[in-house]
């Protein structure tokens, strides 16, 4: 069994259940003897030490959950509805809280409000045995007959788990990774061939991004138990993770030939198919399923949402925007959904979706993932009605509710991006001269995200010799693989690892990159990667690919940077969620490739989006040029090309060039000094 190392801070478990600290050692003892009465049922007991608890700990979650179950067993139902109420205040996503507040509908009679509570909490707890149990049971008696089979069977699936593998779902769920990691390899000691605890391990791997050693465990899994279809599509998702996309639709296409008309299969395949750019195909599924299973549990939110997404991928505008709306139909507060139509560019919401938009953003029961996509789309809504103010205060609020989800520290990219500069020097690249894969096949498109970069990749694409692909994440995997596993306060390996390696190994590496991509090409000679974040690797690309072409695309400062900061990316980018963040960003990359321009003159072409806006053709012609491709009349025409482009710019780039766009960012002015200093800082 693999080792997952380090995880990334071990102290900041979200739950801190792994701080050293005394005064949390202490508090964990107190909490632990409530937890223990509750457990011999002495309930009476249990309620004075949370009440004394509170007293000196006020809204501390987990003692006012002890405190409401307590009053519940204690026939005091409106002493633990007011502990929930307080509860849930402060902590909407407390899972056993939800279910709390189930029991208590439930005792009352109320049974629509216990199913939904109960269905809220295995929404955010899906190892809450007595939800499933409570919602198999109340199910069918209000008419939800499938919620009770989908309901029953979950429930059968927690109850054959061994106890410990139940706990650690349960952590897992609630965030407290360390716990449920430590727990896990426990019992796979134990039982290292225990097929769904090595779906636990990786699962935990998944949500920590050790996702090598995930992919290990779920290839051993099936194999331990090829028939075990949870273990295979785990594996699916991985690989797909991973743009293993050959083998994730390998492995789907196994999955289905075991089961044809299974439609959990099909829609496997169907994910799949999409991700290996057969959309026209996934679309069929989707809608084969949609049709055959409508009104179960299969035909949700997500999958309209998905559909949404390979309709807009292939240009179909008003059947994606029908697709969004018929997710938000079965969910009114589904934030992707709102999100998705937002950030078609071209959609307007009218008045009265933009008011119930605003009204789901402030309800208390709307959750914090729902919510930021939803103020990322109020945002677009107020913009395109010129109420700038408003607008940025929407975007300013979902920016600082993504940022505190996330651990983006900019010093910490500053010293990377430096430590590029420090390795990679003249006498570094005279030293590889002549390494890697000789193949010319890749031109990568490098840069800031919004800067550009899907409208060069769909002019070079309407060239005869080159195949577009979409942002491909092969590049940064390798350098990540080389910068091993560490701690958050261990200096990095890499790049310079790369001095330890041997002519074989870079060849080999760029050899697997045109291997690894094959499956986005069509055959065309040139493909494009217009992965923007290869910037900070393009020493990597020179001693595995030197033959390789490199476009930086480029925006001016503040226009690129505000793009960012009012654009929600579905992962990655996180120094996008604050505008001193983006700015130190943006000050960092430009002299990052003022570095390559020094150490490698010659190999990079900049490329102002202002210049392709201001003359399309002299800029095409430079761009074909440097990649040393004749000049073809049809890259003029790009809007024309009809491809699959999978990134937030597809409207736009189905147009022909606009000047709209570029002064943007002075409707914000007023509110962009914390990005002016950012760029202006030496």
């Amino acid at each position: 069994m693999p080792k997952a190392g380090p995880r990334r801070n071990d102290a900041a478990d979200r739950r801190g259940d792994a701080s050293p600290a005394r005064s949390h050692d202490a508090l964990e003892r107190q909490l632990a003897g409530i937890r223990e009465s509750v457990g011999a049922l002495r309930f009476e007991d249990a309620a004075v030490a949370a009440q004394r608890f509170l007293a000196e700990h006020p809204n501390h979650a987990d003692a006012l959950y002890y405190l409401a179950v307590c009053r519940r067993y204690l026939a005091d139902p409106d002493g633990a509805a007011t502990a929930l109420d307080e509860l849930l205040a402060g902590n909407p996503r407390y899972a056993r809280a939800w279910q709390e507040r189930g029991h208590l509908a439930k005792a009352r009679g109320d049974l629509q409000a216990a199913v939904s509570s109960y269905e809220r909490a295995v929404r955010l707890n899906d190892a809450l045995a007595a939800s499933w149990r409570n919602l198999a049971e109340l199910g069918p008696r209000i008419g939800h007959t499938s919620l009770g089979r989908e309901a029953h069977a979950r429930h059968r699936f927690l109850d054959s788990l061994p106890g410990e593998l139940v706990s650690v779902h349960g952590l897992k769920n609630e965030g407290r990774l360390w716990k449920a990691e430590q727990l896990c390899r426990s019992f796979l000691r134990r039982q290292p061939r225990h097929v769904e605890g090595m779906r636990l391990l990786a699962a935990l791997g998944v949500e920590q991004g050790i996702l090598d050693d995930a992919e290990f465990l779920l290839e051993s899994a099936v194999a331990f138990e090829p028939a075990n279809r949870r273990a295979r599509i785990d594996y699916i998702n991985v690989l797909h993770k991973r743009q293993k996309f050959r083998q994730s639709l390998e492995q789907a296409s196994r999955l289905l030939r075991s089961a044809p008309k299974d439609p959990v299969n099909r829609l496997a395949f169907a994910n799949q198919t999409m991700a290996a750019g057969d959309f026209e195909a996934a679309i069929a599924i989707y809608d084969d399923i949609i049709e055959t299973h409508a009104g179960t549990p299969l035909v949700d939110e997500k999958l309209h949402l998905t559909r949404g997404h390979a309709l807009k991928t292939t240009g179909r505008l008003d059947d994606s925007v029908a697709a969004y709306r018929e997710a938000i139909s079965i969910r009114e507060d589904f934030g992707d959904a709102w999100w998705s139509l937002a950030n078609l560019k071209t959609y307007r919401f009218a008045p009265e979706e933009r008011s119930r938009l605003q009204s789901l953003a402030e309800a208390g029961h709307t959750e914090q993932e729902d919510r930021i996509h939803m103020l990322f789309a109020l945002g677009k809504a107020f913009e395109d009605s010129a109420d700038y103010d408003r607008s940025f205060a929407y975007y300013e609020r979902g920016n600082a509710l993504r940022s505190r989800q996330l651990r983006y520290e900019p010093a910490a990219m500053t010293q990377r991006l430096r430590e590029q500069a420090r390795v990679c020097t003249p006498a570094f690249f005279r030293r590889f001269a002549g390494s890697g894969c000789p193949a010319p096949d890749p031109i990568f498109i490098v840069g800031l995200p919004r800067a550009g970069s899907t409208l060069l990749e769909q002019i070079l694409a309407s060239h005869s010799a080159v195949d577009g692909t979409l942002e491909l994440h092969h590049v940064s995997a390798y350098a990540q693989k080389l910068d091993g596993r560490r701690r958050r306060d261990e200096p990095p390996r890499y790049p310079a690892v790369l001095n330890d390696l041997d002519r074989d190994v870079l060849r080999n590496m760029g050899e697997q990159y045109l291997e690894e991509t094959r499956i986005h090409r069509q055959g065309r000679p040139y493909f494009v990667d217009k992965m923007p974040n290869n910037f900070r690797h393009l020493g990597l690309i020179q001693v595995i690919l030197p033959n390789a072409k490199i476009i930086d695309a480029r925006r001016e400062a503040l226009a690129c940077c505000f793009s960012n900061f009012k654009q929600l990316f579905a992962s990655g980018q996180e120094f996008t969620y604050g505008l001193k963040e983006i700015g130190t960003y943006y000050r960092d990359y430009v002299a990052l490739m003022a570095h390559w321009d020094r150490v490698l003159p010659g190999k990079v072409l900049r490329v102002n989006y202002e210049d392709v806006v201001a003359d399309l053709e002299t800029a095409v012609r430079r761009i074909l040029e440097h990649c040393e491709l004749p000049f073809e009349e049809g890259c003029l025409s790009f809007f024309e090309t009809r491809r699959a482009i999978r990134t937030p710019s597809s409207e736009q780039v189905r147009r022909p060039i606009y000047r709209e766009g570029l002064e943007q960012w002075r409707n914000y002015e007023q509110h962009l000094d914390p990005l002016k200093r950012a760029l202006e800082e030496p």
